[in-house]
């Protein structure tokens, strides 16, 4: 059955995209902190328990990126558009994911369709960018200094989403080089 329950939690980590850019944007960051907490543990909840009930669906191995991109472009774009976070890293982050979505798009389009699977890097790069979101965020709600957290992890950010990009860029025209074939 392909909407388990394990689909229901990423469901549900999509339908808090709205509401976490509708608490930034209206500056309820304490809340904002809390709803974003709950979508960063039901990214590795939902996984975890397709896992150990052995319920890994395909439309699971769609929902789940969906789910953390749609969530982490939304709060790094708020979070850009009330200045909080400096726009070039906003830039960096939304780019990575626009490119890798237009590859897999482009690759679909050319006939040579991918097999999405996520890189350790990836899944790497996804925890260190909700780690700092879940920072900045607590930061903002709780009303602590965080300067040095966003300046510091700004960079830490940016070099894991660079190299990230690059993995997908590299794996990409491999795919596309060796006509779809494995090389």
């Amino acid at each position: 059955n392909a909407m388990n329950f394990p689909n229901l939690i990423t469901i549900g980590r999509i339908l808090l995209v709205p509401l976490t850019i509708w608490l930034l944007i209206s500056e309820e960051f304490a809340a904002a902190f809390f709803v974003f907490i709950v979508a960063g543990i039901s990214d590795g909840v939902d996984g975890y328990l397709a896992r150990i009930t052995k319920s890994q669906t395909e439309l699971g191995a769609y929902l789940d990126p969906i789910a953390d991109k749609a969530l982490l472009v939304s709060v790094f774009s708020a979070l850009g558009i009330v200045k909080i976070l400096p726009a070039w890293l906003v830039l960096i982050v939304i780019t990575r994911d626009i490119l890798i979505v237009g590859g897999v798009l482009l690759a679909w389009v050319i006939d040579q369709p991918l097999i999405m699977k996520p890189l350790w890097i990836s899944k790497l790069n996804t925890v260190v960018q909700i780690i700092f979101v879940g920072l900045v965020l607590g930061a903002l709600g709780l009303k602590f200094e965080a300067h040095l957290l966003l300046l510091g992890g700004s960079f830490v950010v940016a070099g894991f989403t660079l190299v990230s990009g690059a993995f997908y860029m590299r794996d990409w025209v491999r795919h596309v080089g060796h006509n779809g074939e494995k090389p």
